[in-house]
């Protein structure tokens, strides 16, 4: 299985897992190049339309991806390494060979890296990049599902039937 991981801000701090099978990885990346637009890099959310968002969500639940949504409240990064560990954790048992997160600056991609390997601590099969998201299109998966579930209503119920796992730490204090 591969992760590709992305974040949300809204009223928190949420990460999302889309969870592929090395079979699903192919035709996903092409169907998704499919929808860029004249110009574009890569499909983004928070600057697509909502009939974007809505023929995107409808593409992603008819090609019956699953994802996996992590939510928690507090220091932003605080947050994001508890509920990177946690993504980690819950990679290990499905035998999860890849997790790619969305590039950030080089101090955030340290800090993951560190999580990452904290939480994997010992033998294992998982190997760990950052990409930017233009160079990979399964990242615009999670953020798609970041995107909705963070927005809620009915942007959530849309995606509702991919999510697999909601993770809800709580709030989190120093």
């Amino acid at each position: 299985m591969h992760l590709f991981v992305d974040e949300s801000q809204r009223g928190g701090y949420l990460l999302a897992a889309a969870v592929l099978s090395p079979a699903q990885l192919h035709r996903t990346r092409t169907m998704l190049r499919g929808l860029l637009l004249p110009g574009e890099r890569r499909v983004h959310f928070n600057k697509e339309t909502d009939s974007r968002r809505k023929l995107v969500i409808s593409r992603l639940a008819a090609a019956e991806i699953k994802a996996w949504v992590y939510t928690g409240k507090g220091n932003n990064e605080l947050v994001r390494c508890a509920l990177l560990g946690r993504i980690v954790t819950d990679a290990l048992p499905i035998q999860a060979t890849r997790l790619v997160l969305d590039s950030r600056d080089a101090a955030g991609n340290a800090r993951d890296r560190s999580v990452i390997a904290g939480a994997l601590a010992g033998e294992h099969s998982l190997t760990y990049e950052h990409m930017p998201s233009s160079t990979e299109p399964c990242t615009w998966v999670a953020d798609a599902v970041a995107w909705a579930w963070g927005a809620g209503g009915d942007w959530r119920r849309r995606i509702e039937l991919m999510v697999d796992r909601v993770t809800d730490i709580g709030p989190l204090s120093r």
